[in-house]
């Protein structure tokens, strides 16, 4: 089986020692997402809600460039700084998986990178 890297699409090339995605086996494996303007690469704050719009866009543009999609994913596991914010975010896990949502672990996490409130991270099928 072959190995392919699947790396940011519009921001500058980062020197962080992990891909974005890899694919392998019919799967690819979607590193955490996080508040990420695709534009810049830089990291964007703001409210936890518009945090978790935009690691879920984030998620989605990687599915994509990997050629899977939000109806392929099997597993994610998803990082909150917060669990206080677990109730508005299922809310909008519930916009980006309507139906025959995937199996999903969530984790209280003491310190995401660069501040995060919220990181998530899949496994889908190609």
């Amino acid at each position: 089986m072959e190995e392919r890297i699947i790396s940011r699409r519009n921001p500058p090339g980062s020197d962080s020692p992990y891909s974005r995605a890899v694919v392998y086996g019919g799967l690819v494996f979607v590193s955490g997402q996080v508040s990420l303007d695709p534009d810049t690469g830089a990291f964007r704050p703001g409210a936890f809600a518009e945090e978790a719009e935009r690691s879920l866009r984030n998620l989605r543009a990687a599915l994509e460039d990997a050629g899977s999609s939000m109806e392929k994913v099997l597993k994610t596991t998803v990082f909150l700084a917060d669990m206080r914010d677990f109730p508005t975010f299922n809310e909008i896990y519930r916009r980006h998986f309507p139906k025959d949502r995937p199996a999903r672990s969530c984790i209280a996490a003491k310190e995401l990178p660069f501040g995060a409130k919220v990181e998530i991270e899949a496994v889908a099928a190609v």
